[in-house]
């Protein structure tokens, strides 16, 4: 039945019609039941939903901070916060704290956050509208409030206030004592660890203060505490011990530098610069010594350093080189080294892989390869079989492919005169593989030269080919980035440079292997056993051949600093950094030397 509009017909009529023609049809005993009207229902769903709005309105929070006694200081530190104004931060908190002094009722009470925020701001502050002194002194009475309020410190308050009262610059004050004994003892008083963080400016005002001794406490304490400096806090130490003319410990920190960085920033070379500038420099060092035991130290070491103090003696020259295509350095003609882990530490890289290796395999199975490998020491490579037996085989009609496999050993033979390499593959492969003739083939020749170990049922062959790289000190051909290995290994600090040194990866043009071998020589810090060091320095581009290399040495090995040969020879000059005049400005006064070459200013 459709709904016809009639032109008598109003829309309250039309809509009653519709209503009676979409309306349920109930049972004649349902319909005489009495219905509410719509008006009644109407009210009813008014009823129900307002006492919720109602409580929700109710329950609303208030904005924090937007009410209570302090909440206009609170909104001022905010605001101060944003706009890094510490002297109007302070001035609101003394007015807020002798306000709440007069009125007992009204006690100033701010949050753990809001103290800290007037620490960070004082720590900031610029030292021409606050002094340090005036800023050391704020933050010792906002320190003060906190304690009496019972806001519990964190290692963030203590470091915000060290950082403020070590650089009060105060003459005749112990300042930078303070600072230290706050960071030194906030473990006993208030369960905190100091971080690196906390130590940085302790350390910057005894390096400008030339305390040396109170600079090696700092150190020591760290160290105590299992914080590691870093380049800032070495080249720290580095300086204050150059100006100490104490050779020693400039010797005992350019190592430390050498574990820490892989190269340098500029402010550091100035600082290196200018202690092989020094009078105190051209003394240390020894006229003679055993060359066999310097290169014995050197590859024990694992090549770039033999750690066995200074030597030669005279004056230092220096200049900034690159290294050419040949590896050579383009001042001195000294071959950079490839370094690795050294013996001891290889070692122990090898026992911590096998501990766990021991944990998660069947004992008896990876004890029977360790036994083997002691009898077998002799390989030069270790190559992943799976990883290159899966390359690039995600096709129809791809597989375990051991003419790829071969393809890499034949390559690898061919580089080591002859000489075979060790393939480490899974047992549950090789019973598959041996029903085809050529791979059957393939397999005996393997086996017959000593060149295949099958790890067993049940085990994870990843684990036999790391340690066998690890434990035998050779390459390793695989394209696995080992990150499983990474994250088992987090404690090894090592496992990077030791994979950088060590992985060979690889590829495949037309059927023939092409192996990526590591670097030919490290970008470190590094020791020759005439006793000249080479410190490469950052280098933004990525161009490694474009890095620049400080080259240092004795007896006129290196032509004049400031002057940097490139490849093929040519003398370019090379503009200092402000860093660097500096530091040769303090010499020139102090010591009355000329300095050679060029100094430009830059920006």
């Amino acid at each position: 039945m459709w709904l016809v509009a009639h032109p008598h017909h109003g829309l309250k009529q039309l809509m009653g019609r519709w209503r009676a023609l979409t309306a349920p049809k109930f049972p004649p005993f349902v319909r005489a039941l009495p219905q509410p009207s719509l008006s009644r229902r109407r009210c009813r769903a008014t009823v129900a939903v307002t006492p919720m709005a109602s409580t929700a309105t109710s329950r609303r929070r208030p904005r924090r901070g937007s009410k209570g006694p302090n909440a206009d200081l609170c909104r001022t530190l905010t605001d101060c916060t944003r706009r890094g104004d510490a002297a109007a931060a302070m001035a609101a908190f003394d007015a807020a704290v002798s306000g709440a002094g007069a009125d007992a009722d009204t006690p100033l009470r701010l949050a753990a956050h809001q103290y800290n925020q007037l620490l960070h701001l004082l720590a900031s502050a610029d030292r021409s509208s606050f002094p340090g002194p005036a800023a050391a002194a704020a933050a010792r009475r906002v320190f003060a409030h906190m304690l009496q309020a019972g806001a519990p410190p964190s290692e963030a308050t203590i470091t915000s206030l060290a950082r403020v009262i070590a650089a009060a610059d105060d003459p005749g004050s112990s300042a930078a004592d303070e600072a230290f004994e706050l960071v030194a003892t906030m473990k006993d008083k208030y369960g905190l660890s100091p971080r690196l963080r906390s130590y940085g400016p302790v350390l910057a005002a005894f390096r400008s203060a030339g305390e040396a001794a109170k600079a090696y406490a700092v150190e020591a304490h760290m160290t105590a505490s299992g914080v590691s400096p870093e380049e800032p806090e070495l080249a720290a130490l580095l300086d204050v011990s150059s100006r100490a003319g104490d050779a020693d410990k400039v010797y005992e920190y350019m190592h430390k530098l050498r574990q820490a960085v892989d190269c340098v920033s500029e402010e550091t070379a100035g600082v290196v610069e200018a202690w092989f500038r020094s009078d105190k420099a051209a003394m240390a060092g020894k006229s003679e010594w055993n060359a066999a035991q310097v290169k014995d130290a050197i590859v024990a070491n694992g090549g770039g350093c033999h750690r066995l103090g200074w030597l030669g003696t005279g004056p230092w020259t220096m200049q900034r080189v690159r290294v050419g295509a040949d590896d050579q350095c383009a001042g001195c003609r000294y071959r950079l080294a490839c370094i690795d882990i050294d013996m001891e530490e290889t070692r122990k890289f090898a026992d911590s892989v096998a501990g766990l290796a021991l944990e998660r395999e069947t004992k008896t199975n990876f004890s029977r390869f360790q036994e083997w490998l002691e009898a077998n020491k002799e390989y030069q490579a270790i190559v992943d079989g799976a990883n290159i037996a899966l390359y690039q085989q995600n096709f129809a009609e791809g597989g375990f492919s051991l003419t790829q496999l071969d393809a890499v050993i034949t390559e690898l033979r061919d580089r080591y005169h002859g000489k075979w390499p060790l393939v480490i593959l899974h047992n549950k492969r090789i019973a598959k593989l041996m029903e085809n003739s050529s791979n059957r083939h393939l397999i005996e020749t393997w086996r017959t030269n000593g060149a295949l170990y099958t790890s067993p049922s049940g085990s994870n062959d990843d684990w036999y080919w790391l340690y066998a790289a690890i434990k035998l000190n050779c390459l390793l051909v695989t394209n696995d980035e080992m990150r499983d290995h990474i994250f088992e290994l987090l404690g090894s600090s090592f496992f990077p440079k030791w994979k950088q040194r060590h992985r060979v990866k690889y590829t495949f043009n037309k059927g023939k292997a092409v192996l990526v071998m590591p670097p030919s020589y490290s970008s470190e810090i590094q020791e020759s056993e005439m006793g000249s060091w080479h410190i490469p320095m950052e280098e933004k581009s990525g161009d490694e051949r474009g890095r620049i290399w400080l080259c240092i040495g004795r007896g006129g090995s290196c032509k004049e600093h400031g002057e940097v040969p490139t490849t093929n020879g040519v003398v370019h000059e090379i503009p200092p950094t402000e860093a660097s005049k500096v530091v040769q400005q303090r010499l020139a006064e102090n010591k009355n030397e000329t300095i050679s070459g060029k100094r430009k200013d830059r920006d």
